[in-house]
């Protein structure tokens, strides 16, 4: 069939054409941001669920929802290597000048604007004055202290009083929050907290990975109860059909039954494999209906790109110890697995290999859904560990002195 017209489209946060089975989520995020703008108690809310769910591409259809409503938008992303403040500080400024040039000058929009100079200098953060705005002096004794959990809700609530004096609504975004460090998360907890109390116009929406919760508890109790925690996971069979069909159908062609049956048992119902196996089982047929020996011909090509992006990208990630690790998790299959049952595997004690999982899970390779369990963050590593080390053998590495 023609690879042109090919409808699906695999990739990091790519909108695919068919959203299936969000529509709640949406929904939520909808009736939040009309609170929001009616000055009303709006509940930010963190999506939660495993790498391939759609987490981002959730996160980018809020962003144009909101841009729809013509609020203003942040969407940004956490790295395990930079720090929250260095991540905002950016955004935020391009934000309040966006403000500042909305109209009059307005006395909350200026005030927004020292007080990010402040924390700017605050986390040593090199903003020039003229990168702040001509003749914006820092606000001294607001936002400057050094401390985050103390400076960060005193931006955001200046941020929140400026969006409400331009009547507008401020979304901000954050993906990956689970590489945020203890403080930073308490410091945007207390933030919303802030800008919650005072009814101000500033939600934040984030995503991370299933460890997100449960950090987010140990920074501040009263967090579960200020914020949703929606978890977002594979599509029901109903909506991994619909994905898989309607595309088909919108470009004027055709797919077997079976042979979207097919699809969605091979890959579990898991969003961006469904867009894999669309994407490849399209190519590989001749002609329109796609059937299953064109979804069995498409294959070798699925896992090959599976395995050299998807896949690939985060085992190489890994040190020697921590793929044997991982590996000895796939020995068991896709998990959840005791952590003893995994030491027993590698024929150590537990206690000997717990700072490799504990490596592992912050670098959100693995997490534990329940005390001593661990479970991969990534759908079908196991398979994929299992095509990469056909043959598992516990590492001398691993194995205690004799």
């Amino acid at each position: 069939m023609d690879e042109v017209r090919n409808p699906f489209a695999p990739g990091a946060g790519t909108q695919p054409p068919e959203l299936a089975g969000r529509g709640q989520i949406l929904e939520q995020a909808h009736l939040t941001l009309a609170r929001a703008e009616q000055g009303r108690s709006a509940r930010s809310f963190m999506l939660i669920g495993l790498r391939g769910v759609g987490k981002t591409v959730l996160l980018n259809r809020i962003a144009q929802m909101a841009d729809e409503m013509r609020f203003r938008t942040i969407l940004v992303e956490a790295h395990e290597d930079k720090k929250l403040a260095g991540l905002l500080l950016h955004p935020l400024r391009q934000l309040l000048l966006q403000l500042d040039a909305l109209g009059s000058v307005n006395d909350k929009v200026k005030r927004g604007l020292r007080i990010l100079k402040s924390f700017a200098k605050s986390v040593k953060v090199k903003v020039g004055e003229f990168e702040i705005g001509l003749g914006i002096d820092a606000e001294k004794g607001v936002g400057d202290s050094g401390d985050l959990e103390s400076d960060l809700p005193e931006l955001f609530t200046a941020i929140g009083e400026a969006a409400k004096a331009r009547k507008t609504v401020v979304l901000l975004l954050i993906d990956e929050l689970q590489y945020l460090s203890q403080i930073e998360l308490s410091a945007l907890i207390m933030s919303i907290h802030k800008v919650n109390q005072k009814g101000l116009p500033l939600v934040l929406i984030g995503a991370g990975l299933p460890q997100l919760v449960g950090q987010m508890g140990k920074s501040k109790s009263y967090a579960e109860r200020l914020f949703d925690f929606p978890t977002i996971g594979p599509l029901s069979a109903e909506d991994a059909m619909t994905a898989i069909v309607e595309p088909v159908t919108k470009e004027g062609e055709r797919i077997a039954k079976a042979a979207a049956t097919a699809i969605m048992t091979e890959t579990k119902g898991y969003p961006y494999f469904l867009q894999v196996w669309g994407y490849q089982s399209w190519n590989a047929a001749p002609r329109s209906p796609i059937r299953v020996k064109d979804v069995e011909a498409a294959k070798p090509d699925v896992l090959r790109s599976l395995d050299e992006s998807f896949f690939r990208v985060r085992f190489d990630r890994l040190t020697p110890a921590e793929k044997n690790y991982m590996r000895a998790m796939a020995e068991l299959g896709a998990g959840p697995h005791r952590s003893g049952d995994v030491a027993e595997i590698l024929e150590v004690s537990v206690q000997s290999v717990a700072p490799t999982r504990n490596s592992l899970i912050r670098k959100g390779m693995i997490y534990s859904p329940a005390y001593g369990d661990t479970a991969f963050t990534v759908p079908l590593f196991d398979e994929f560990l299992k095509r990469q080390i056909p043959k598992f053998k516990s590492p001398p590495a691993f194995r205690p002195a004799k």
